[in-house]
């Protein structure tokens, strides 16, 4: 990953490309400018075994801060995802057994890798100081935490007037997370706008270890396939682990009304590019095609411009033209199986009930024409389940 030569146009676009806020602006501006390398922290807990595109927008901060010559620091929030975040929920979120957590970060740093420079950052878990945190630690920062801002949080006001559970480890969390930043002397701490109130805590708590706050770059939050905020919890995500084909299938999906959005937060690509095809929308281009660069741009990103061309031509081939593709998996027919049967036991789904509700959403076809109800099959049928999904019958 090469370094930025030419810094002022660089530092303009980290601070403004996909950022919600900075904190404080006036503070990092200087900082970046005087050219002292920055110890710059992102950290995500691992509460499920995929990175998505929606954490990629820090991680790509991070790229752009290593650019600028700037220390990364990516921590894995082994510790703290046991305890749990509920910043973004309207719910206490559960806490996760140390097993469930260490399957979970098995490719955290190889998936962070696809963006960051891994080689030259500095990676850490959290339980190498917090599994060891003491009571005294605790006290300190809990004396200098205050129960009223944890209350004015937005989602712990509305859950508290619903009458919703608001549990003391949820208070916790911020003061771990801001024990994060202390550990590593934190410059900057990178974060989206649901992590607000905890990178702040962290800014608060630094000065009693004797630390300048740190400085705080807020992203914003991206919507997912189904147009609620991309979250591992919905199953909306388009994942940094997802194969070539269904990356693109999945960016083919999106509503129109994210193609900018996605190409401003989750590429690479020069900004004066991105509003080329921004003006083109403007001016009545199909969204279809613009969509078709966007998803091409993401798969050369996360899996080489080879196989963003290969997947081009099978959409192209798939849908426009409404062809099958030309590889389909086969499964041996039972006697007796039925539609919904099959496509459980084949795996092209993970349960019968995901086969049903494809089924009432009218998205399962046989030879090319939909069906509305179980059915009896017959060797020789191609089945379709979504817009991605075949299966060949023997």
């Amino acid at each position: 990953m090469p370094k930025i030569k030419n810094q002022a146009p660089a530092i303009n676009e980290l601070l403004q490309r996909g950022v919600a806020e900075v904190i404080s602006r006036v503070s990092l501006e200087a900082k970046l400018k005087n050219g002292r390398p920055l110890r710059v922290k992102l950290g995500i807990d691992p509460t499920s075994p995929n990175l998505h595109l929606g954490r990629s927008i820090p991680l790509l901060k991070l790229r752009q801060f290593q650019q600028l010559g700037h220390q990364a620091i990516f921590i894995i929030g082994d510790a703290t995802a046991e305890i749990g975040d509920a910043s973004d929920k309207d719910s206490e979120r559960p806490m996760l057994s140390p097993e469930q957590v260490r399957q979970n970060l098995k490719t955290y740093i190889e998936q962070a890798g696809k963006i960051i420079d891994i080689k030259k950052a500095t990676i850490l878990k959290n339980s190498k100081w917090l599994k060891n945190f003491g009571l005294t630690e605790i006290y300190k920062l809990a004396g200098a935490s205050s129960v009223n801002d944890f209350l004015n949080r937005e989602n712990v006001k509305k859950r508290m007037q619903a009458g919703k559970r608001v549990s003391v480890r949820e208070m916790i969390y911020p003061l771990m997370q801001a024990y994060d930043s202390i550990q590593v002397k934190a410059d900057v701490e990178l974060g989206g706008t649901d992590q607000r109130f905890n990178l702040l805590t962290g800014r608060q708590l630094q000065p009693l270890y004797g630390q300048a706050p740190q400085d705080l770059l807020l992203t914003d939050l991206i919507e997912g396939t189904d147009g609620r905020k991309m979250s591992s919890s919905w199953g909306n995500t388009v994942d940094l682990t997802d194969s070539a084909q269904d990356m693109f299938g999945k960016i083919m999906s999106l509503r129109d009304e994210l193609i900018m959005t996605y190409f401003i937060h989750c590429t690479t690509l020069p900004l004066d590019e991105v509003e080329q095809f921004n003006k083109q929308l403007k001016g009545g281009a199909n969204p279809r095609d613009i969509k078709l660069e966007l998803a091409k741009e993401l798969v050369s990103f996360y899996h080489g411009a080879k196989a963003a061309g290969v997947e081009e031509q099978r959409f192209i081939s798939q849908f426009s033209r409404h062809e099958l593709p030309a590889e389909i998996p086969s499964y041996k027919l039972k006697k007796g199986q039925r539609l919904l049967e099959v496509l459980a036991a084949a795996k092209v789904v993970t349960s019968r009930s995901e086969a049903h509700r494809l089924l009432e959403q009218g998205a399962l076809k046989i030879d090319q024409k939909k069906v509305s109800r179980d059915c009896d099959l017959r060797p020789g049928q191609v089945i379709q389940a979504g817009k991605r999904k075949f299966l060949k019958l023997q």
